[in-house]
């Protein structure tokens, strides 16, 4: 995995049924941009519900449309989808089992094992595409840090893009 050649995702677990056509077309249009335009071949998702299930999903997608490209899936723990629903849990093992590549970084959770799979999404990307429409959580502290590590960031979200002022 080539850091200058990879892009993560960040982003809330909610999306608002109006805003997700446009998040989705978004999420699509930045994803072959930066394949065509930027050379990434290396997607990683934190596997998380929301806007990573939404951009995993739409990785696979693309990659029928563009060869060579791959998605990881970085889990912060191997029992991420423990409570989730049947649907969710469905959607997950899916793109696990069609990503190429499968990260975990801890056997079970623990408390900050989610702010250390962001991290390592951080650390290991070259560009940030995220869905923020809030200066707080987990999504706002993802892009802090990218931003205090110098990378770029591209936010989906409809008319947000103010947000990336001031974080």
């Amino acid at each position: 995995m080539e850091p200058n050649k990879t892009c993560c995702f960040t982003g809330h677990r909610l999306i608002p049924a109006g805003d997700l056509p446009l998040v989705a077309a978004a999420l699509r249009r930045e994803i072959l941009r930066l394949c065509r335009e930027e050379g990434v071949v290396t997607f990683l998702s934190g596997g998380a519900l929301g806007f990573d299930t939404l951009a995993a999903e739409t990785v696979l997608d693309v990659a029928r449309e563009v060869p060579g490209i791959s998605l990881v899936i970085v889990r912060p723990c191997a029992d991420q989808a423990h409570g989730w629903s049947a649907r969710d849990t469905a959607r997950y093992e899916s793109a696990l089992a069609r990503a190429s590549e499968v990260v975990t970084l801890a056997p079970a959770y623990r408390p900050g094992c989610m702010q250390a799979r962001n991290r390592y999404l951080v650390d290991h990307s070259s560009v940030v595409l995220c869905y923020l429409t809030e200066r707080s959580g987990g999504t706002a502290y993802t892009v802090r840090y990218a931003v205090s590590r110098g990378l770029p960031i591209i936010n989906t979200a409809p008319a947000q893009t103010d947000l990336l002022s001031g974080l």
